[in-house]
């Protein structure tokens, strides 16, 4: 930690003088600390986690089983070597367009859209009122005969007949 860029820094953003004696460099160093153990237990997680992959990655036959040469010094510790071309099997990037997952569950939503269609129909020609009683087809027939009989009828007549049915 450069104290001297440090303070030229807060005076650049803040316009505020700080001595090399401050106690806010020992706030800067205490940050500094906990920062690098913090580092470095983060490294050793990512560490053992790379490693327990390459093993599982070993015993599922995609990666040839390590040799101890960081004993002979020829490599560094946790070094796994790159395996030889043809050594790991392709990894599939494409899929099917519908998996048989989505063809089921696409099967199921149409059985449901089916039968929801069914019940529906159903319940409307369960409560469904018949249009018309047969006394009532009747007389709008007769309506409609007596409407052609007064079409045919005298003009003045026919404007002199709406005022006798209204006494």
């Amino acid at each position: 930690m450069d104290q001297q860029k440090l303070r030229a820094l807060v005076f650049e953003k803040t316009g505020v003088k700080i001595d090399v004696d401050d106690p806010v460099f020992a706030l800067v160093a205490l940050n500094e600390a906990v920062l690098e153990e913090a580092v470095q237990r983060h490294v050793a997680l990512i560490d053992a986690a790379s490693q327990e992959l390459a093993q599982q990655a070993r015993l599922a036959g995609g990666l040839p089983q390590a040799h101890d040469n960081h004993v002979h010094g020829e490599h560094p510790p946790g070094y796994v070597p790159t395996p030889a071309a043809g050594a790991v099997r392709p990894i599939s990037t494409q899929s099917p367009l519908i998996t048989p997952r989505e063809l089921r569950l696409l099967a199921a939503a149409c059985g449901i859209a089916i039968l929801s269609a069914l019940t529906v129909l159903g319940g409307q020609a369960a409560f469904r009122k018949p249009a018309l009683t047969p006394e009532q087809a009747q007389s709008l027939q007769r309506a409609e005969q007596l409407e052609k009989s007064l079409r045919t009828l005298d003009p003045k007549l026919r404007a002199q007949l709406p005022a006798e049915l209204q006494k």
